[in-house]
């Protein structure tokens, strides 16, 4: 699937690039919340953040809002599993009877940290899914 960016969305993304050197496939940029999260292309996370989170923290400051990182990956059970992180999936099952949708086990611990405050983490993780892997939905099981 093709991803449009907007000018600021490309923007941000040559900025993240400048300051961390790692590679940024995509931004979601909340202007609600102040909040901007890069999709860093697999293997390159550490990259991004930075020795002590050096990296990260710059990207802050240059763009005056809050960063996240998901790293990006092969299959879209990893993806979704990626995009739920900090929160622990065990397992992602991808259903395809009509709509396509990321079935993804979460220990009861770690529902919290999935979902995030007023839902921001699975919706973040919906919206990624349904760009780069035509997911219709993304469930915690």
């Amino acid at each position: 699937m093709r991803v449009t960016l907007s000018d600021r969305d490309r923007r941000y993304i040559a900025r993240f690039e400048d300051e961390t050197g790692a590679t940024a496939r995509d931004c979601l940029v909340y202007d609600d919340t102040d909040r901007v999260v890069f999709l860093v292309a697999a293997g390159e996370m550490a990259q991004a953040v930075g020795p002590g989170g050096r990296n990260v923290r710059g990207v802050e400051e240059a763009l005056g809002r809050t960063v996240e990182l998901v790293e990006d990956a092969d299959t879209p059970e990893a993806f979704v599993a990626n995009a739920l992180s900090p929160a622990a999936v065990t397992h992602v099952t991808i259903s395809e009877q009509g709509d396509r949708v990321a079935y993804a086990e979460v220990p009861d611990a770690d529902r919290g940290a999935a979902i995030g405050r007023d839902g921001r983490n699975i919706e973040t993780a919906r919206r990624l899914a349904r760009r780069h892997y035509e997911l219709d939905d993304v469930q915690l099981t």
